[in-house]
């Protein structure tokens, strides 16, 4: 039977599915897609704590849902989404290289020319479901300031590991590492 890890988070009850990293390392799995009820709780929790912005961005992909519904209830038009590949329509492309515990690998992150003028000069929240590490918030830091950005909050639904520490994080609950039998660390 799969090990799973039981929490409630924005007032749902949710059950992680516990999987390995390395042999003494596990993490709960927390995935929004394809879950709009904590989608949308989720989004409501943070906007509640969130700082007043002009945009929000996110690193894609499983921070766009999260993204999109906070976006849609503050009633803002635009939101800013950090690509892992340049697509066609991408024009005058901003790019900066990440690694995260959930990737095992570098990857690069790029923003359309369009979006980044957008936020010269503007107050920007990054978002995320999940921050472990904070090399995936670095690097998206990073694509702000290059933009011109101001980044004037920092979000997501959980901090995990070293992420609970940060007193520049606006989060919504700690998530903790597992041992391999499933115990928390």
């Amino acid at each position: 039977m799969e090990k799973a890890y039981k929490m409630n988070i924005a007032g749902l009850e949710r059950a992680l599915p516990l999987c390995r990293v390395t042999d003494d390392l596990y993490i709960g799995a927390f995935v929004i897609f394809g879950d709009p009820e904590l989608t949308t709780a989720c989004a409501n929790a943070l906007l509640d704590k969130a700082p007043e912005y002009d945009y929000l961005i996110t690193a894609e992909a499983k921070g766009i849902p999260l993204v999109h519904e906070m976006a849609r209830i503050n009633g803002n038009q635009k939101y800013m989404l950090a690509r892992k590949y340049p697509k066609l329509y991408m024009r005058d492309v901003v790019s900066v290289t990440v690694r995260s515990i959930t990737t095992a690998k570098e990857q690069s992150l790029f923003l359309d020319g369009k979006d980044a003028e957008l936020m010269k000069g503007k107050r920007i929240v990054i978002v995320d479901d999940v921050i472990s590490t904070g090399e995936s918030l670095k690097s998206l830091e990073e694509l702000v300031r290059t933009a011109g950005g101001e980044i004037v909050g920092r979000m997501c639904i959980l901090a995990e590991g070293d992420a609970t520490k940060r007193d520049d994080i606006i989060y919504l609950h700690e998530l903790p590492l597992f041992n391999a039998d499933g115990t928390v660390k």
